[in-house]
């Protein structure tokens, strides 16, 4: 696992009365309709790991579909919400060729 490999720099833990904040927000927003996207005409990459924990996968192919504009990029195997940064030698170049005129 590549989590890891960065030794030094390292972000700061979060503090668990931040992760309670944290879970609290999402278990609330969860519970929530999901919005109209439809009124969202520009084009939107949206990209992610195929195993992530923190916006499970499925939650972005269905974000991709309700965009009316909306790309999906592949999901990057192996990789989680990370996936972008740990897959960057496949995600720049597709996100280069999504910007391009």
């Amino acid at each position: 696992m590549r989590l890891k490999e960065r030794t030094d720099d390292r972000d700061k833990a979060i503090s668990v009365p931040s992760f309670h904040a944290q879970l609290k927000a999402i278990k609330r927003w969860g519970r929530t309709a999901p919005q109209d996207l439809s009124r969202i005409q520009q084009p939107v990459l949206v990209a992610n790991g195929e195993s992530d924990r923190m916006v499970p996968s499925v939650n972005t192919i269905d974000l991709a579909a309700r965009l009316p504009r909306g790309e999906l990029a592949p999901l990057y195997p192996d990789a989680g919400h990370g996936g972008i940064f740990q897959h960057h030698d496949r995600f720049v170049p597709r996100a280069l060729a999504f910007l391009e005129p």
